[in-house]
C-alpha cells in the first residue's frame, strides 16, 4: 500500500518538474522571439547610420566596460558607423592627486598649466591604448569572436587656446577650431571605428585640453550624425517629481532650463544637447552608465531606458497609408477578438485605409482611428479607435481624438457620431451625448447591426 502510493507521487512530481521546465523554457523562447521581432525594424533602420557616442571616464573604470565594448562591436557588425569619444576627468584627477598637483577650476573649466597638460596627455594615451587592447583581445571569448574591428585614432581635432577670460588665462585649456571630417568619413566608410580623446592639437605643435562632451557634440554636428549619445552618471532628464522624461523636444528642454531648477553644470550639458539638435542632429540620447546593456536597451527597445531629445516629437499623428495596414491589424486584432471592435478583413482595411489616422512612434503604429464621412457631408462616424495597451492612460487617445476633431472642423462637418458597446463613458467625457438610431444618417441606419445592439452617441462640432 505504501509503495503503491509513493511511486505515483514521485512520477507525478517528475512530470510536474519537466512540465514546469518546459513552460519556463517556452516562456524564455517566446520573450526572445518577441524581442527580436521588435528589434528588427531598428536593426534595419540603423544600418549605415552614424552614431557619435560619448562615455565618461567613470565608464572606463567599471568592471562592465568589456561588456560595453562588446555592445559597441555588435553595433559595428550591424553596419552602424561609430565615432567614440572618451572622457578622462576621473583618471586625470587621480593622477594629479597622486602627484600632489592641485587642480584649479574657474567657471567650471579646468585651468591647464604645463604640468597638468602632461598628466592629461599621459592619462588620455593610457586610456586610448587600453580601449584599443580591449577591442582586440576581449572579443575572443564573446559571441563577436572572429570579428576584426579596426580602431582609428589620430590628430583629427585642431584646437586653439581658450585664452584669457575675465582676467583668467586658461593656458592649455582649449576650444575646438576644426575637425577633420574628410578623414572621418573615409575611415567610417571603410568600416573603422574612430576613437577620439579629449585632446586637440594646434598647427604650431601645441596640445590642448578640450572638453570631451563638447568634442562629441561638435563631431556629431560636423558629421551630420544621426544620433549623439551620452553615457555617464546622469540618470536621464527628470521632471520636478523626479520622474524620468523618456522623450522631449528641444523646446521642452529649453523650458526646463528657463525654470531655473537645474545647476549650472547640468544647464551647460542641456545647452550642448540643444545646440546639437538645432544644428541638424535629430536625436540625442542620455543614458545611465550603471545599467548593464544600457546602450542596447536604449537603441533596440521602443521606449528605451534613458531620455531622448529630438527636434520634434517622436510621435506623429498622420493620415494612414497602405503601408500601415499590418500595424493597424496588429493593434486592433485583440480588440476585435474581445468584441470591442467590429472585425475587419485585410481587404476591407486596404480599401478603407484613406479613412484612417494613426499615431506612429519610431516606425511602429501605437494608435489608430477611422473617420467615415456620411453621404450628407455634414456628419462623420468615428470608428475603430485603438491605443496600444502599453501607451494607454497617457493621453494618446485624447490627442488622437482632438486631431480628428480639428480635421473634421476643417472639412466643414457639423457633428461626429459613434456606435459603441463598451466605451460609452470615455466618449461621454469627451462631449458625446446619447442619441437614438433615428438620429444617424439614413445609410448608417440601414447598416445597423441589431445583434451588437451598439449605443449611439453624437457630438456637435
Amino acid at each position: 500500500m505504501s509503495n503503491s502510493n509513493t511511486t505515483p507521487s514521485n512520477n507525478s512530481s517528475s512530470t510536474d518538474m519537466l512540465s514546469t521546465s518546459a513552460i519556463s523554457t517556452n516562456a524564455i523562447e517566446t520573450d526572445f522571439v518577441q524581442w527580436f521581432r521588435n528589434a528588427a525594424p531598428y536593426i534595419n533602420a540603423f544600418r549605415n547610420q552614424t552614431f557619435v557616442i560619448y562615455f565618461s571616464g567613470d565608464v572606463l573604470a567599471d568592471n562592465e566596460f568589456p561588456s560595453f565594448v562588446h555592445d559597441i562591436s555588435l553595433l559595428n557588425s550591424l553596419g552602424v558607423k561609430l565615432v567614440l569619444v572618451h572622457g578622462a576627468r576621473s583618471q586625470i584627477d587621480k593622477r594629479l592627486t597622486d602627484l600632489g598637483i592641485k587642480s584649479e577650476y574657474v567657471h567650471g573649466l579646468r585651468v591647464t598649466d604645463s604640468k597638468t597638460m602632461q598628466v592629461i596627455k599621459e592619462a588620455s594615451g593610457c586610456i586610448r591604448l587600453n580601449i584599443e587592447a580591449l577591442f582586440t583581445t576581449s572579443l575572443k571569448y564573446t559571441p563577436m569572436a572572429g570579428s576584426q574591428i579596426n580602431i582609428i585614432s589620430g590628430n583629427f581635432v585642431i584646437a586653439k587656446p581658450k585664452g584669457i577670460i575675465d582676467g583668467i588665462d586658461y593656458l592649455h585649456t582649449g576650444d575646438i577650431r576644426k575637425i577633420d571630417t574628410h578623414s572621418f568619413l573615409r575611415s567610417l566608410s571603410a568600416g573603422d571605428v574612430i576613437l577620439l580623446s579629449p585632446v586637440g592639437y594646434s598647427p604650431t605643435g601645441e596640445s590642448f585640453n578640450i572638453n570631451g562632451e563638447d568634442l562629441a557634440t561638435q563631431s556629431s554636428i560636423e558629421l551630420k550624425a544621426d544620433k549623439l549619445i551620452f553615457i555617464d552618471d546622469s540618470n536621464g532628464i527628470r521632471d520636478e517629481n523626479n520622474k524620468l522624461l523618456r522623450d522631449l523636444t528641444v523646446n521642452e528642454l529649453k523650458e526646463l532650463i528657463q525654470s531655473g531648477a537645474i545647476s549650472e553644470n547640468i544647464k551647460r550639458h542641456y545647452q550642448r544637447i540643444i545646440h546639437a539638435c538645432e544644428s541638424g542632429v535629430e536625436r540625442v540620447h542620455m543614458i545611465n552608465r550603471n545599467i548593464d546593456g544600457s546602450l542596447l536597451l536604449e537603441l533596440f527597445t521602443q521606449d528605451g531606458i534613458g531620455t531622448l531629445v529630438s527636434t520634434d516629437h517622436l510621435e506623429d499623428i498622420r493620415k494612414a497609408t497602405i503601408d500601415d495596414v499590418n500595424g493597424i491589424i496588429e493593434l486592433i486584432q485583440p480588440l476585435e477578438e474581445s468584441g470591442m471592435l467590429v472585425k475587419r478583413s485585410r481587404e476591407r482595411l486596404e480599401t478603407e485605409i484613406n479613412n484612417f489616422y494613426v499615431i506612429e512612434r519610431e516606425n511602429s503604429i501605437i494608435g489608430c482611428v477611422a473617420l467615415y464621412i456620411a453621404d450628407n457631408a455634414m456628419q462623420a462616424e468615428v470608428a475603430c479607435m485603438a491605443i496600444a495597451p502599453e501607451y494607454q492612460s497617457q493621453g494618446r487617445g485624447e490627442k488622437l481624438f482632438s486631431h480628428i476633431c480639428k480635421q473634421s472642423a476643417k472639412m466643414g462637418l457639423k457633428a461626429l457620431f459613434i456606435l459603441t458597446t463598451q466605451a460609452t463613458h470615455w466618449f461621454m467625457e469627451h462631449g458625446f451625448v446619447k442619441k437614438t438610431l433615428a438620429d444617424l444618417p439614413s445609410e448608417k441606419q440601414a447598416l445597423y447591426n441589431y445583434q451588437r445592439n451598439s449605443a449611439v452617441y453624437i457630438k456637435s462640432l
